[in-house]
């Protein structure tokens, strides 16, 4: 999963990043406004963590540009200010919750997590997909009972493949998620391929039907049909 944090408290910000790392998702910072608008105009993120208060600009202005280019983004404010209006406000705009500083990286975490489940599996604790039961919260995933053991790509292309299911995905948005912006210096997307043969295997070598379909010259398709 792929995280875009706008703070400008850089000892908190690197914080929140390693916390993030270390659970496994890409977590990228914008420091300002203006980064933080050149990153939302450029990528996609499962997530954005935005403090409403920024050297060059204000949070929610970032907030508005973000649900008028990816409106189905999920959204937490985190802020030391802690007034009604805001919090109203923030939530007016489309918003999906409210954390005020100071507050322990768990329960942003536990907020993050039900965000995207909200966002992309309506909330439930348990994906579901064909043969395919993935559960979140432990990273398990399993074929008719039977537990498949993936790499952190690979579960995190599975999670990517589902929660996209039946639209075509090009490998460069593929790229974009699994490596964020390092994506950008690659020369090609070859390794892609091998990911996705990789979790193809496991899959099927367990009983799971072949849901990955390969769209030629654009990228991959994760349909049942």
């Amino acid at each position: 999963m792929k995280l875009l944090l706008i703070e400008d408290e850089k000892a908190l910000a690197t914080s929140i990043q390693n916390y993030f790392q270390r659970e496994n998702f890409i977590c990228e910072w914008a420091q300002d406004y203006e980064s933080a608008i050149e990153k939302i105009n450029i990528y996609k993120y499962d997530c954005v963590l935005v403090d409403i208060m920024l050297p060059d600009g204000d949070g929610l202005d970032a907030v508005r540009e973000l649900k008028r280019k990816f409106p189905e983004t999920g959204i937490i404010i985190i802020s030391a200010k802690n007034s009604l209006d805001d919090r109203i406000e923030g939530l007016n705009l489309g918003s999906d919750d409210y954390l005020t500083k100071p507050f322990h990286l768990s329960e942003l975490n536990a907020r993050v997590q039900a965000v995207i489940r909200r966002r992309n599996f309506q909330g439930n604790q348990q994906i579901r997909f064909g043969k395919i039961i993935v559960e979140p919260q432990e990273h398990f995933v399993s074929v008719d009972t039977q537990e498949i053991i993936l790499t952190r790509k690979e579960y995190d292309l599975l999670i990517y493949l589902i929660a996209n299911k039946n639209r075509v995905l090009t490998k460069e948005s593929i790229a974009e998620h699994l490596w964020g912006d390092d994506a950008d210096l690659m020369d090609n997307f070859d390794f892609i391929y091998t990911h996705i043969k990789n979790l193809r295997k496991k899959l099927m070598d367990k009983g799971c039907p072949d849901y990955l379909r390969s769209i030629y010259g654009v990228g991959y398709k994760f349909s049942e049909q």
